[in-house]
């Protein structure tokens, strides 16, 4: 047998039904793949054929990182992948490539650097405590999802986007529409225009504005021909709907620490090493259902002795790479101490989260706030009755039932 022959020895498909899991329970298919190698192959539930999936940390930081591997040339094909519908708008952000993925990035950078989030800390604080004051007045039992959970980071992205308050809950619904495989893809489709609509008109009102919201970012860059009107109205979408993810994440983070009192008692206790234990529970989290957004090779590429042709589709695993022993030490562990801790929850590369910084700064003032004004806090029902999102994309729990 030629040594080509025993390159070409491809590993079986495996079919991932990518069922609803409860609690923070690790994908038991994923688990699989991880066993069977850097390198296998799965078909998902829609699209078309197969594709490759990579789950070691360094690869998967190797794919997202090289140009050999583009999003945009995903546009015109049926690719093998979780949501039934497949609806991008040609141009939108997240299905670009350098150098026109960097300039539309560029755009709006200013309002996602430390300086653009630093100066939502203390309106969001503000706006937190409100709701905060709200649930303790109401007092016990609440849902918290309702009451913090879902409204809180509505208000913070709304707050950075420029849209006014009257609008928040309208983006909420389109959102949810947007994010949900159980309504069909008509319902999603028509969410995902009503909201383009609305962006399209907020942003020709702030055609060459001066102001730092991320529509007044994307109005002046549109006054100095920088971007296109359709192209500035797909990232606004896209932005918009990443700040809810905070919703589910954070979801699962208070979820963890209500079901585990020693972790929540030792955030309590020790202030200080809260950021550092945020980005340990985010690294922790399976925030998402199987993959994202899958990349297609435009030259054969070897990965690891598996070589990867040009036209093959490839995913990577942030969730698998977040718990690879090489580079995690004991992954199934939450270790507060863990350092250095460069998990990719918020993705590698030029897709990199832009909205990474903003998570990170709702869900230290979310665990500032809850923990330390409400010291008895825990679930107000047994942990495995604790409803979870089914048919979702993104990971979390639909009511977090909490007393104190």
């Amino acid at each position: 047998m030629s040594d080509d022959t025993i390159a070409e020895a491809l590993p079986p498909v495996r079919h991932w039904p990518a069922v609803d899991l409860t609690g923070v329970d690790f994908d038991p298919v994923l688990t699989q793949l991880m066993r069977e190698g850097p390198v296998t192959r799965i078909q998902l539930l829609n699209g078309e054929g197969w594709a490759w999936l990579v789950t070691r940390h360094d690869d998967v930081r190797m794919v997202t990182n090289d140009p050999r591997f583009s999003r945009e040339a995903v546009m015109d094909r049926q690719v093998t992948r979780l949501a039934p519908h497949f609806i991008p708008a040609r141009g939108a952000v997240g299905f670009l490539d350098p150098p026109d993925h960097t300039r539309l990035r560029r755009a709006v950078a200013a309002a996602f650097t430390a300086r653009g989030v630093e100066r939502v800390r203390e309106k969001s604080r503000r706006m937190l405590d409100e709701l905060v004051d709200e649930l303790i007045q109401e007092g016990p039992p609440a849902d918290l999802t309702a009451t913090v959970l879902s409204p809180f980071p509505i208000a913070v992205i709304c707050e950075l986007m420029g849209v006014p308050a009257t609008d928040r809950q309208a983006m909420h619904t389109w959102t949810q529409l947007i994010l949900s495989s159980s309504h069909g893809a008509k319902v999603s489709e028509k969410a995902k225009d009503e909201m383009s609509t609305y962006f399209a008109k907020l942003i020709g009102e702030r055609h060459d504005s001066t102001g730092e919201y991320v529509t007044s970012l994307l109005g002046a860059a549109l006054g100095q021909d920088g971007i296109t009107l359709d192209e500035a109205v797909g990232l606004a979408v896209l932005l918009q709907i990443g700040g809810e993810a905070v919703t589910n994440n954070s979801g699962q983070l208070f979820y963890i620490l209500l079901t585990r009192p020693d972790l929540a008692e030792r955030l309590r206790t020790e202030p200080e090493i809260r950021p550092q234990a945020i980005d340990e529970l985010i690294r922790y989290i399976p925030h998402r259902s199987a993959v994202g957004l899958s990349r297609i090779a435009m030259e054969d590429v070897e990965i690891n002795g598996v070589r990867i042709r040009a036209g093959d589709a490839i995913y990577v695993s942030y969730l698998a790479a977040n718990r690879d022993p090489d580079v995690f030490p004991d992954p199934e562990t939450i270790d507060f101490s863990r350092s250095p801790n460069p998990h990719v929850a918020f993705g590698f590369g030029p897709h990199y989260c832009p909205g990474g910084m903003l998570a990170r700064l709702e869900s230290e003032l979310m665990v500032d706030a809850l923990l330390d004004r409400l010291p008895g806090l825990r679930l107000a029902v047994p942990p495995d009755q604790v409803p979870f999102k089914k048919g979702a994309l993104i990971r979390g729990p639909e009511a977090l039932p909490v007393t104190w």
